[in-house]
């Protein structure tokens, strides 16, 4: 049951919110990549579910939660990563989640990749979600997570 108190600021309304982020320290991926993976642990037990592609340079996360659990989140976000550029693309109220735990897909420049650039990025096959309009960022985070393939890799 819900408190009260976190009812009156929207514990009850589940709801999804997409940010892109650019990593402005040189030689920061693997920092980056341990810094979510600490995320995953504390977000496993805040009732935050994701998704996150990410590379040396830049992310792409869609997080689902309680509305009060996701403003919490991309504040802490934004206040503790000051090494990333933010660019929140989408946030909407949702009926249920996409994602099912914290998922982190770590994109290289292998041909495992290159179909879903090819496919889903505008300008190139460099990976640069700040470079593509909010449907095909939210399309390519579908097609990477649900892709059969990719997912037996």
């Amino acid at each position: 049951m819900i408190s009260d108190e976190r009812n009156k600021n929207g514990a009850h309304i589940l709801t999804s919110l997409t940010y892109i982020g650019k990593n402005r320290e040189k030689d920061n991926g693997v920092k980056m990549a341990r810094t979510f993976e600490i995320a995953r642990r504390n977000n496993e037990k805040s009732g935050i579910t994701s998704a996150l592609a990410i590379n040396d340079n830049y992310i792409i996360q869609n997080i689902e939660g309680s509305r009060l659990d996701v403003n919490e989140l991309i504040t802490r976000i934004i206040t503790e990563r000051p090494h990333l550029s933010i660019h929140v693309v989408e946030i909407k109220e949702v009926e249920v989640r996409k994602w099912d735990g914290f998922l982190i897909r770590y994109l290289t420049s292998g041909p495992e990749y290159e179909v879903h650039t090819l496919r889903h990025f505008s300008a190139g096959t460099d990976f640069n979600p700040y470079l593509m309009p909010k449907d095909r960022i939210t399309s390519f985070m579908d097609a990477l997570f649900t892709d059969e393939l990719l997912n037996d890799m």
